[in-house]
C-alpha cells in the first residue's frame, strides 16, 4: 500500500483521485482513509487545513460523491469510480417500486420524496418536514437516511451555515441532501450501463494496481 501525508485540500484531492474510494475513517486495514493520510491535529481546526471541511467541500465543489455509501460508514468516491460503485450498491428498482415490494421503509421514502422536491434541503429543514423532528423519532430519522445513502439514492451535498436574524452564523452547520441523479446530473457524472459483475470486475483490477491481495479480497467481499 502506497504512503501519504497529505496537508492540503488539493493534496486529498489527488488522493482521492488516485485511490478512488477513500472512507473518513478506517474500514478495511493496510487501505488508506482521509484520517490516517492527514494530521490529528489540523482535525476540527476549523482553519484551511481542517479534514472535517474539506469532506462536504469534496461533495459540493463535485470532486467527489460523499456519503454512507458501505457499511454506514462516511465514505468519498472519486468521479471516476463513483458510476461503477453505484451500479453495484445501487438498485435496478425505483425508490417507489422498492417501498411497494416492501424493501425499504416508509419513512426512507417520504425522506426521499422530500429531498427530490426540494434538492440540497438541509437535516433540520428535511427532519421538520417528515415529520420526524421529536427526540424519540430521531434515530427513525436517521436510519432512513442510512438505508437511502445505502443504496446510493441520496448523497450529502455540501452543509449549510445556520444562521441568525442578522445574517451572521449562529450554531452548527447543518448537512445537506441531494439525490444522487440531481448531484450526478449537475457535476456530469456518466451513467454506467452494464450489469454490476462487469462493474465489479472493473473496480477489482483498479484496487488490485495497488492494493494487497488481501485488501483486494476484503473489497470484493464489500462489493459482493
Amino acid at each position: 500500500m502506497m504512503e501519504y501525508n497529505v496537508n492540503t485540500y488539493l493534496e486529498a484531492i489527488d488522493v482521492i483521485e488516485e485511490v478512488g474510494l477513500l472512507p473518513l475513517a478506517t474500514l478495511i486495514p493496510d487501505y488508506p482513509s482521509l484520517n490516517t493520510i492527514t494530521m490529528s491535529e489540523n482535525w476540527y481546526s476549523d482553519t484551511e487545513y481542517d479534514p472535517w471541511i474539506w469532506r462536504t467541500k469534496f461533495s459540493s465543489d463535485g470532486v467527489a460523491g460523499y456519503g454512507k455509501f458501505i457499511k454506514k460508514k462516511s465514505i468519498l468516491v472519486s468521479r471516476q469510480l463513483l458510476p461503477y460503485v453505484k451500479s453495484i450498491l445501487g438498485s435496478n428498482y425505483s425508490v417507489e417500486e422498492r417501498y411497494s415490494n416492501g424493501n425499504i421503509s416508509k419513512e426512507a421514502l417520504e425522506v426521499y420524496q422530500l429531498i427530490s422536491k426540494e434538492e440540497g434541503i438541509d437535516t433540520r429543514a428535511l427532519r421538520v418536514k417528515a415529520g420526524l423532528k421529536e427526540s424519540h423519532k430521531k434515530r427513525i430519522f436517521e436510519n432512513a437516511l442510512l438505508e437511502l445513502q445505502g443504496a446510493m439514492d441520496i448523497v450529502i451535498s455540501g452543509i449549510q451555515e445556520k444562521k441568525n436574524v442578522d445574517g451572521e452564523k449562529n450554531g452548527w452547520n447543518s448537512t445537506s441532501y441531494e439525490t444522487y441523479d440531481s448531484w450526478a446530473s449537475r457535476n456530469n457524472i456518466e451513467t454506467f450501463e452494464q450489469d454490476r459483475e462487469e462493474a465489479k470486475k472493473i473496480l477489482m483490477i483498479h484496487f488490485s494496481s495497488f492494493c494487497s491481495n488481501e485488501v483486494v479480497k476484503k473489497l470484493e467481499k464489500i462489493f459482493k
